[in-house]
Formats: structure tokens, sequence, C-alpha cells
């Protein structure tokens, strides 16, 4: 009987001190954040920090100083910065962290992060490597704290209003998602790098030593040590608003091709395309670094209408009596605009759900399933061109 009562004190004893918690941050209101990782990417994210109420970037830690700076003179002239993001996290007054850093950092600091009681937005992928998914899960859901990945589209309104008219059947039959993007790359960036500044080594963390240099610094995400390339970077966005439109995250088998066409002296490629097959539909995606035209976004293909869908909106064409070859459609059943940015309301989300311990948006689950998939290409990619289920 002591036992049995011990057993039910200690169960009841948890139950009150997370009903605390979240009536604590509610009550406050007021989020205490540190940003890891406080480069360009990060800086945008402390930008939209900005426009929401209830918070506070109180510590920024990144291994390059003028980024340091740079955060702390913008979104948080009082916060204290770091180059170790753990004294981050040893910090009792820190809530919640913003992880920014290159790719293969994100687990571990994740990791660590919900380790200490702290709630993670991270950025995408979420994952650098296959492995890394499930232990990064586990942990998430053992220490029940609130993860955010990076995937905007699941926050903003238009998206969630396409992904309403798939699921309602008013394209008939998807059998195929077609998504691309395209964007001009620079062959060189990080001229000014200061390397005095630099602290190299916790840059590498895990990855192999290896001489200081200055484009693999700058230009990390083309790296394999550090980066995956534009099938984790680019096309994790679409294929995520795939996995949401099909309610399906588990390719079967994958294709893929590419080449170094004109940032050769990089490890990925810059142009490529990849065909994921999942039940009943395909998911495509093109991708070239040398130009802007067409930029990014989804075409989805149904038996009664096609979609076109960026973050600009999304235009809906119904399908035609006759066979045509123009080369654009006729006008659009419906055409509707994005009212805004919709990485301010995927922030918002987050911070809500660090007050009310809800699910977020965009959870680790899905995270580790978009970056799956980007993994998975790239299998394919880095292969024989072939990759299939086990």
């Amino acid at each position: 009987m002591e036992i049995s009562n011990r057993r039910i004190f200690l169960k009841t004893a948890a139950a009150a001190t997370a009903a605390s918690y979240g009536r604590i941050l509610g009550a406050n209101d007021r989020i205490r954040i540190g940003a890891i990782g406080t480069g360009g990417r990060c800086q945008g994210l402390l930008a939209v920090l900005n426009q929401l109420p209830d918070n506070e970037v109180v510590a920024v830690c990144d291994v390059y100083e003028p980024h340091r700076d740079e955060a702390r003179a913008k979104y948080g002239t009082n916060a204290s910065d770091f180059v170790d993001y753990r004294e981050v996290l040893d910090r009792a007054d820190i809530d919640a962290v913003f992880v920014g850093t290159p790719d293969h950092w994100h687990v571990p600091i994740t990791i660590a992060a919900v380790r200490a009681g702290k709630d993670v937005y991270c950025e995408k992928p979420v994952t650098h490597t296959l492995a890394e998914g499930q232990p990064l899960i586990d942990a998430v859901r053992e220490m029940k704290r609130v993860v955010q990945t990076g995937m905007q589209q699941r926050s903003w309104a238009h998206f969630a209003q396409a992904k309403d008219i798939v699921r309602s059947g008013q394209l008939g039959q998807i059998t195929m998602i077609r998504t691309h993007w395209y964007q001009r790359h620079a062959i060189s960036r990080g001229a000014n790098l200061d390397w005095t500044k630099l602290d190299w080594k916790r840059f590498l963390g895990n990855a192999p030593d290896r001489e200081p240099n200055q484009d693999q610094y700058s230009n990390w995400r083309w790296y394999w040590d550090f980066g995956s390339g534009a099938m984790t970077d680019l096309f994790l966005h679409w294929v995520d608003v795939a996995h949401w439109m099909m309610d399906a995250d588990s390719p079967t088998s994958a294709t893929a091709t590419g080449i170094k066409a004109i940032l050769t002296e990089r490890q990925t490629a810059d142009t490529m395309n990849a065909t994921l097959v999942y039940p009943n539909t395909l998911v495509t995606f093109e991708c070239a670094l040398l130009g802007y035209l067409e930029g990014g976004g989804l075409t989805i293909r149904g038996t009664k209408s096609m979609m076109r869908l960026g973050r600009g909106g999304f235009k809906v064409y119904n399908e035609l009596p006759t066979y045509s070859e123009n080369l654009e459609p006729p006008n659009p059943a419906m055409d509707v605009k994005s009212e805004h940015d919709g990485v301010i309301d995927h922030v918002k989300n987050f911070l809500d759900c660090a007050r009310s311990r809800a699910t977020p948006n965009a959870s680790v689950e899905i995270g580790v399933a978009a970056a799956r998939a980007g993994h998975i290409a790239n299998l394919a990619l880095r292969g024989n061109g072939v990759w299939r289920a086990a």
C-alpha cells in the first residue's frame, strides 16, 4: 500500500508541476529567448520576433563574433553573448531557443536544448542524416518539449486553404505534384570574413577536421559535412506541402540525377531533378541555380483541375474539354493572393504553443519526415540514381 501511494503521489506531483509551468508561462506571458547561430536566417527570425509581443531575446550565440554583435545590436541590446551554445542552455532564465546554425549542428543542439528544459524553434532541415531522425523524436517526446521546425508553409493561411481544396476533391484525383525551385547563386561570398573572429573548430563540430576554408564556411549548405544541398534546403519546403496535402509522408522509391554545371568547386549538385513515389502520386523536383525565372512553387495536377501554388498565392485552372498546346493555361477559376509572409504566423504559433503546451503546426515528426524525403532523394542522387524502401 505504501509503494502504491508513493506512485500515486509521484504521478500527481509530476502532473501538478507540468500544469503549474503552463500557468506560470501563461500568466507571465513573456518568453525569454536564446538565439543560437545568429547568421542571416536566424536574424530574419529575430526580426519577426521583434514584431510580436511578450518575448525577449536575452542571449545570442555564434561562432563568429560579428554575427553575435550584429544580432545583439539589432534584436537584443541587453542580451548576453556566447560562443558556446551550452552556456546558453545552462541559463535558467531562458525558456526557448531559436536554432539557426548549419545543418550538422541542428540535432546535437536541439537534443541538448530539450534535455535542458528548453522549447526549440529549429530551422530546416531539422536533421542532417536519416539516422538522426528517430533519436531526435524520442528526445523531444521524452522531455515533453515544444519543438517547431522551420516548415513555415504549415502556418501560412493560403497554403492551408490550398490544402483544404485539394483534400476536398475539387481538383479530382491527384496523380502528380511537380515542384521546382530556381535561384541564382554566386560563385563566392564572404570576402570580408575576419578569420581572427571566427572559432573554426566550433564551426566544424562533429565534421572531420580540416584547414579553414572561406567558401565552406560562407556557403556551408553546399558541402556534405555541413549541409545537403538543394534537396534539403529548397525541396524540403515543397515536399512538406505535398506530404500535408497527400496525408502521406513515406516514399516507397526515388530516382534522382544531378550535375555540377556552374558551381563546380562545391560538392553538391547545382542542377538536378528527382522523383519520389508515394501511394498513387508522384512528387517531382527540378532545380537549377543559374537564374531566378519561375522562382519556386508547386503544380498539383488532378483529373478535374490543376493548381499552381507558391508563396505569393495560388491559382486553380479547370481542366480543358479538348487537347491544347498553349504554354499558358486559360483564365483561372480561382486566384488567391497571400496577405503576408507566413513566417510571422509560424513564429507566433511556436510562441503560443510554448505558453499553452499544445503541439505546434510543424512538429518534430513533421520536420523529420520532410527531411527524410530530402535525404532519400540525396541517397538516390549520390548512389546509382535509385533508392527503394527496404
